[in-house]
């Protein structure tokens, strides 16, 4: 058995990929804020690539992590020379191990904000990026609004200087900058929110507006923050992973990363101060990311969410298990042709046909073993982005959006917390405690969920709507999911 670090790395089996770059050589240039599985099996593997082509050397990555949770894996990297292994796993078993070594440095915010911030004041530090996930952006799921009122936010503005969130650490780093007169770095985000680099510019303008106008103003001009559609499945490190690399590859890495060969990243070409070459190891940099973008949020994304509440109350613990299943299959291939399909503008270079078609093989890869319960979480920051938006345009289009109301009853009859079985479901959700509570109502008052407004706006005020939700919910309560997604089977999208 091998510890991973820099002095093993010759040590490693001949079939384990290894930085082909002297890491010794390596100076940071980019700071990204949470550092989970995704960010390790994409961004960071791109830049790996392009450092093993002898590029790119002086834009090793500082990890930044700001949750408490954060702590064990900014120590196990630590521990281990920063490096990690990212394991892609194929449909037809086969495993494909590399070292990624684009890593330099991890600090954690809560014990040192002060360092973070300096990290990012230092000119050699050209771009900041962001995996924080959907709900990491602090905005109002209708209104869209920066929350001024979160207690973290609050504390910040009270002690600009000695921030904690991403909003007071990038925005404080930002103004040390302007005042030595150092050019801001970029902003980019790589999260899964339509216009996300629009949206993180207005959230952070906004935090940036509540510490001091005038920074506010000049953040708004000066700085930039490119768009990007990002794309690669990366579930949760399970201890079967580190386990399953320690035997097949004699490697011990206690945080490695899986995922699935397929990888994507449109990335809008707006850096002021420079990037890495990433257009030379597969990246797509265009003018316009928007029509890839929806692509994803609404085939990809939304469909996710089809299939995860309906095949968790069906008694599917897998993604892949939901999809090797005809029913489910037909369902999510219905609702991306007959709803999502239709919300979108051609997309310059891609075969949405193709495209469906391969997201069902990619949903079906039984290696990834992506956990239905990782897809059901944190679902009030998911399906008012992801799928709420093409119940609207279908609506004002006059389109199908039978399977959409569907999936929102699904999710609701998910959020009363107990399966078909009887047994109990673990929500996982910054809501749990209202959702469950609404989620309580279902049977006396059936259109309770979809009243939130902090959720879905006035979708409730739409008959349409309201009529496909109510038939879905009442199929889920009297005949359970399967029979539910038959009915719309046989209906063509209507029970």
């Amino acid at each position: 058995m091998t510890q991973l670090n820099n002095l093993n790395l010759a040590k490693l089996s001949a079939d384990v990929a290894t930085p082909g770059y002297d890491r010794r050589s390596l100076t940071p240039g980019i700071v990204h804020i949470g550092v989970g599985g995704f960010h390790r099996a994409h961004q960071a593997m791109y830049l790996d690539a392009l450092m093993n082509q002898g590029e790119a050397l002086d834009w090793g990555i500082v990890g930044v992590g700001v949750m408490a949770g954060d702590k064990r894996m900014q120590q196990a990297l630590a521990a281990q020379d920063y490096l990690y292994t990212l394991v892609i796993k194929h449909p037809d078993g086969q495993y494909e191990p590399r070292v990624i070594g684009s890593m330099v440095n991890y600090l954690f915010a809560l014990e040192d904000g002060d360092a973070v911030v300096e990290q990012m004041a230092d000119p050699a530090i050209r771009i900041v990026s962001l995996t924080v996930t959907e709900g990491g952006y602090n905005f109002h799921p209708v209104s869209g609004e920066f929350d001024v009122e979160n207690p973290q936010i609050c504390a910040d503005l009270a002690n600009p200087t000695q921030p904690s969130s991403s909003f007071g650490l990038v925005v404080e780093a930002l103004a040390r900058r302007r005042a030595r007169g150092v050019a801001p770095f970029t902003v980019m985000s790589c999260d899964n929110i339509q216009g996300n680099g629009d949206v993180a510019k207005r959230m952070f303008a906004a935090y940036a507006q509540a510490r001091d106008p005038e920074l506010g103003a000049w953040l708004t001009t000066e700085v930039a923050f490119p768009n990007a559609m990002v794309d690669r499945i990366t579930p949760v490190t399970s201890p079967v992973d580190i386990d399953e690399l320690a035997q097949r590859f004699a490697v011990e890495d206690a945080w490695p990363v899986v995922c699935e060969p397929f990888t994507q990243w449109v990335l809008e070409d707006d850096f002021p101060l420079g990037r890495p070459a990433f257009e030379k190891v597969g990246v797509q940099l265009v003018d316009d990311v928007e029509p890839y973008e929806l692509m994803k949020l609404r085939l990809l994304n939304a469909s996710h969410q089809a299939l995860t509440y309906f095949g968790y109350l069906a008694g599917y613990r897998y993604a892949h298990e939901v999809c090797q299943d005809p029913l489910f299959v037909n369902f999510l291939m219905g609702y991306m042709c007959e709803e999502g399909t239709p919300t979108l503008s051609p997309v310059p270079g891609v075969d949405l046909e193709a495209y469906r078609l391969t997201l069902i093989e990619r949903f079906a890869n039984p290696q990834i073993k992506d956990t239905l319960a990782r897809l059901c979480a944190e679902s009030s920051d998911r399906i008012p982005k992801w799928l709420v938006p093409v119940i609207r345009q279908q609506l004002a289009q006059g389109g199908d959006i039978a399977r959409s109301a569907a999936v929102v009853a699904s999710w609701a009859r998910y959020a009363e917390g107990v399966d078909e079985q009887g047994q109990a479901i673990e929500i996982v959700d910054r809501l749990k405690a209202p959702l469950m509570a609404i989620a309580a109502q279902n049977r006396t008052r059936p259109t309770a969920f979809i009243e939130n407004r902090e959720l879905f706006g006035d979708l409730s005020d739409s008959p349409r709507f309201v009529d496909a939700y109510l038939a879905a919910l009442t199929a889920l309560h009297e005949r359970g999911a399967r029979a539910t997604l038959e009915g719309l089977a046989v209906s063509k999208g209507t029970l």
